[in-house]
């Protein structure tokens, strides 16, 4: 039986490396990696790697149209809320407008998309909200997320939008998500302030990529919700990382949202009701204790700190 070629853009961030290593367990997939940067930031075996650019139509188009996939998986988007509220132009350009440009390559050979959204899509006024429920985005991010919903509605293609909410993982080379960031300061005795007003549930990588894999398998479409199992506040889930991971929870202390007076407003009583996922993918969602340990585990097999880099300031600054 011919493999079945898939293309993974983004291939390089947390999400897509642990899209690409579920894909590689076995023989029923050829992959074809793509993303930003020059280089892969893995050296995979039995992939190829191509530089894109989901900004530009024509390299999307010939990329594309050059590597004929059956399924393409798009993991690529720009993440930070902040910098989408100050910087919407560019953030139009990479969740929307590359989206968009995703479709039109595609459209060609009908090839399927798949495609990560986010419970920002919602106002966090009456959370947790299940597929069906009505997207009301209160900032840029989620109002660029939502047009790229729309555009996959529109586009005529087969589709599967796996929509996830504060997305924490380790991976090589991936920038810092909530979870990382925490770890990082901590580690280095620094005092945080938490939120404890912004509610939802944390949602391991591995999980994320576990669920769209099962989507591609089972051949799903559609929407669908795949989180963690657990709805809790950041501070909650910091106190709980502290804790697994033997840091001082001293450190931590708890503030409201509008102390942090972050340019993009944030939904509070949010969360994603995953019933759908689990019983039409089969999946089992981490608890926030489980995936925890798990990121432990992966952070402590690569027996080495996590990269310098950027703090993120006050809590879910950054969100994937």
């Amino acid at each position: 039986m011919t493999a079945k070629k898939i293309l993974l853009i983004g291939s390089n961030g947390l999400l897509g490396q642990k899209i690409a290593d579920l894909l590689l367990r076995g023989t029923a997939y050829d992959l074809i990696l793509a993303s930003f940067a020059a280089e892969s930031i893995r050296k995979l075996p039995s992939t190829n790697y191509l530089q894109l650019d989901i900004r530009v139509r024509k390299d999307v188009k010939k990329i594309i149209q050059a590597v004929e996939p059956e399924i393409i998986v798009n993991a690529a988007a720009m993440t930070n809320v902040d910098a989408c509220e100050t910087q919407r132009e560019e953030a139009w350009k990479i969740n929307v407008e590359g989206v968009e440009n995703i479709i039109e390559g595609a459209r060609k050979s009908a090839t399927k998309i798949f495609h990560v959204s986010t419970d920002y899509l919602f106002d966090g006024k009456d959370g947790p909200y299940d597929e069906d429920a009505r997207p009301e985005p209160t900032n840029y991010y989620g109002k660029t997320k939502l047009a790229s919903e729309n555009a996959l509605r529109a586009s005529g293609l087969d589709f599967f939008v796996a929509r996830t909410i504060v997305l924490y993982g380790y991976a090589a080379g991936a920038k810092l998500n909530f979870a990382t960031w925490l770890i990082q300061s901590l580690e280095k005795n620094s005092a945080v302030r938490i939120v404890d007003d912004q509610f939802g549930n944390p949602t391991l990588a591995d999980d994320l990529a576990y669920g769209i894999m099962r989507g591609i398998e089972l051949k799903r479409s559609g929407f669908y919700n795949i989180a963690g199992r657990d709805i809790v506040n950041r501070f909650e889930f910091s106190l709980k990382l502290a804790r697994v991971f033997g840091f001082d929870p001293s450190l931590i202390s708890a503030i409201k949202t509008k102390q942090l007076k972050q340019p993009a407003p944030r939904p509070l009583k949010s969360g994603l009701v995953t019933l759908k996922a689990e019983v039409e993918l089969g999946i089992k969602p981490s608890t926030v204790d489980q995936g925890l340990m798990v990121l432990k585990n992966q952070i402590s097999n690569h027996s080495k700190r996590l990269a310098d880099s950027a703090p993120v300031p006050g809590s879910g600054r950054h969100k994937s």
